[in-house]
């Protein structure tokens, strides 16, 4: 029992030295200001339930690909997205694709995997996205639109020119430690990150009036006290969970390409924490080990698109209803995305 609650323990240790800093601060940041600076008005006209689905859905995943974000780091952005106006079915795609198949991570799958992979990989996210978006608007868009009543006016601006620039500093904190910083020590990212934010901070003091930083920040703080103290508890469970199950039972069922060791891949990847690029070279280390094609594909769509906290995260900023069916629907859809290309591509 003593291992089992250090092992759940190291894990959260590991967590907050390594992700805390250069994910979630920029991110919980970046859903306040999203929350603060975006005017409403503007989103519900482009992202909101009531705009043309083809159009919201394809902009909401195109954007997603750019943010190298992992399971646990989006929830606040997709939120702040969802609590500014835009539809269930953006906010859920952007949940979905910006873990499981942003830019950064198809780069690095191909160069390990191989670009037939990686291809799999960027295809299979963005039909599961737009199957996902139509889900969540069909099941809770009616809940969305009732929520939001706002009336906009479509000459309406989108963000004032100094508070974009401040979100796209912000935006920058969190991405370039990813994106320059590939290999190396951690201190690395951090150095990067403080660099941005120090940038970050340096501007909006100058540009940005009192009042809108307070209220920036107050939102800020409101995701973090509602979404950090869920992440912590699931990272700890998946501590845990690393420890009691023993590796032979996942080399034993996900091998081959058969439907069932596609689920069971997804399972796995669906409770299991993935950081961003982690996901590649432990599902090569499992090929090595005799894992199917199909369910490392599913393990490296599920893997980083959802994990324990994230499912605990979810329920308690969008409701447990969305929880369960966006849960339920990512498994669905990853079994079948790994039998399909697992007996049809590869």
């Amino acid at each position: 029992m003593k291992e089992i609650v250090l092992a759940g323990l190291s894990a959260v240790k590991e967590y907050i030295l390594l992700h805390v800093i250069t994910c979630l601060v920029p991110a919980f940041l970046l859903a306040g200001g999203m929350v603060t600076f975006i005017n409403k008005q503007a989103i519900l006209r482009y992202l909101g339930e009531k705009a043309p689905k083809i159009k919201s859905f394809s902009l909401a995943s195109l954007l997603s690909f750019f943010v190298a974000a992992c399971s646990c780091t989006v929830i606040p952005v997709a939120s702040g997205l969802y609590y500014s106006g835009a539809g269930v079915g953006v906010a859920f795609i952007f949940l979905w694709v910006a873990p499981a198949t942003n830019i950064l991570s198809l780069v690095y799958t191909g160069s390990i995997l191989g670009t037939q992979m990686a291809v799999s990989r960027a295809l299979a996210a963005i039909c599961m996205a737009l199957v996902v978006g139509y889900v969540m608007h069909s099941v809770f868009g009616k809940e969305k639109i009732n929520e939001v009543q706002i009336s906009y006016d479509k000459s309406v601006v989108f963000i004032e020119g100094k508070e974009l620039i401040l979100l796209v500093l912000i935006l920058l904190s969190l991405l370039a430690p990813n994106y320059i910083v590939q290999k190396g020590k951690y201190v690395y990212k951090v150095l990067v990150w403080l660099i941005f934010s120090i940038a970050m901070a340096l501007y909006a003091i100058k540009n940005i009036h009192r009042e809108k930083i307070t209220s920036w920040l107050r939102e800020s703080w409101s995701f973090v006290r509602i979404i950090f103290p869920l992440l912590l508890t699931g990272v700890f469970i998946v501590g845990i969970i690393g420890k009691i199950i023993p590796q032979q039972w996942v080399q034993k069922f996900l091998g081959g390409n058969t439907l069932k060791a596609s689920f069971f891949a997804t399972l796995l990847g669906a409770v299991s924490y993935f950081a961003t690029m982690t996901e590649a070279p432990f599902v090569d280390t499992l090929i090595k080990l005799g894992t199917g094609k199909g369910p490392a594909l599913a393990l490296l769509l599920t893997g980083p698109g959802l994990s324990l906290p994230n499912w605990l995260a979810i329920a308690k900023v969008f409701g447990v209803k969305k929880a369960i069916v966006y849960i339920l629907t990512i498994i669905v859809l990853g079994t079948l995305a790994g039998w399909f290309f697992g007996n049809v591509v590869f």
